[in-house]
């Protein structure tokens, strides 16, 4: 009997090449699956249904795992304001895990002997697959053909011609990852860090001049509605925010940071819901949340961003982070209006149940209900102790 491959296929030449290779040269039973996070549109996943087939695979799936995502990542990045280095949505090393796991499962349901991926061994993404099969399927032969022969494109193109599968693989001057948490951009001026990138760039372009209002509605911490109208599906609502958004070029940003594997790698991207819905977001938590609510929650959220780009999904520690985030969402309830303009937005104010600015103690800058002119100088006074104990032993320090 042919031995099954399970090849993680997203419909480039990396995975085309290692689906025709596997079947022609080496008789694998190949199964291509497609693991859609949410940026593949039915015309591509009819296309690489189409183009498995024609490459040889024995079989072609399509494995849905958007709500899965959502469920169990975007969520938590939504209640923790993840933003890797302050700057990048963490998408692509997010949705890679989720494939990743999908993947795996989906070998295991075929009983297949091997698992196979288009990474190369320059990237974060060689990591990320090979980690979630060796936890779920250490059973299986992980095959690398990109990485392990260290082909060019040029010679993955070749062969593809030469055996009569003709596609436009033409390497064009960027690269692009879409997925429902914003879109990557490699490539081009990104590898001469003196540069920037051009409007041309962006697949998304500037259709809106002049400002208009949005509002975002979130129950514990969950974004429920966009401009009053109320969305059950999560997804819908991500979607609902992108489109308004994007349509003024909001969340084009550049990202510099460490990979994996120890180097510098830099990324443009556009992702205007992920900038809008936690920018909005993180305005609301500041109404609703204790202060030291916010202050360890922003810790273990940097912890958790880091963890999920460091393919680290799987340490038990996340859930105990993920419980965290959870449990600090419980007020997190209102609306938040953004004002919104070309290339950008600001925060205008929250309508909420549990505005904690709204008290009965009294009002900022105007005038005190919960305390006493006296209370607030024993009070101002008990809190210098300390600073007038060290200046009096030390009155030769200079101030």
């Amino acid at each position: 009997m042919k031995k099954k491959v399970v090849v993680a296929f997203s419909g480039g030449l990396d995975t085309s090449y290692t689906v025709m290779y596997l079947a022609k040269e080496k008789g694998y039973e190949v199964y291509a699956a497609c693991a859609n996070t949410g940026g593949f549109s039915q015309e591509q996943l009819k296309a690489n249904e189409e183009n498995a087939y024609r490459l040889g695979a024995t079989k072609y799936v399509t494995l849905d795992v958007t709500r899965e995502y959502y469920d169990k990542s975007l969520r938590y990045m939504i209640y923790g304001n993840v933003l890797r280095n302050n700057v990048y949505p963490i998408s692509v090393s997010s949705e890679r895990i989720f494939q990743g796991m999908a993947i795996a499962r989906y070998a295991k349901e075929i009983g297949a002997d091997a698992i196979a991926h288009g990474s190369t061994g320059a990237g974060n993404d060689q990591v990320r697959f090979d980690m979630t099969f060796l936890v779920m399927c250490p059973e299986m032969e992980i095959i690398t053909l990109t990485r392990d022969s260290n082909l060019s494109r040029q010679e993955e193109v070749d062969y593809l011609n030469n055996n009569g599968f003709h596609a436009d693989f033409t390497k064009l001057k960027y690269s692009y990852n879409v997925g429902i948490w914003g879109t990557s951009i490699c490539g081009g001026e990104i590898l001469d860090s003196r540069q920037g990138l051009p409007d041309t760039a962006y697949l998304k372009q500037v259709t809106k001049t002049g400002s208009e209002q949005l509002t975002l509605t979130f129950e514990q911490g969950e974004l429920k509605a966009v401009n009053g109208t109320r969305f059950d599906d999560p997804i819908a609502a991500i979607s609902c925010v992108e489109e308004i958004g994007a349509a003024y070029g909001i969340g084009r940003d550049m990202h510099v940071g460490d990979t994996i594997i120890g180097i510098k790698g830099r990324v443009g991207f556009e992702a205007a819901a992920p900038m809008l819905i936690i920018g909005a977001h993180r305005f609301l938590e500041k109404y609703t949340l204790s202060k030291w609510q916010q202050y360890w929650k922003d810790q273990v959220a940097n912890w958790y961003g880091m963890f999920l780009h460091e393919s680290q999904y799987l340490e038990p520690v996340m859930r105990d982070i993920e419980a965290m985030l959870e449990s600090s969402q419980r007020y997190v309830n209102g609306t938040v209006i953004l004002e919104l303009r070309p290339l950008g937005f600001s925060t205008v104010g929250v309508d909420s149940p549990d505005d904690l600015v709204k008290t009965k103690f009294g009002e900022y800058g105007e005038t005190q209900k919960g305390w006493t002119a006296e209370d607030a100088k024993g009070f101002i006074k008990v809190l210098s102790t300390p600073l007038r104990v060290f200046h009096t032993n030390h009155n030769d320090q200079q101030l």
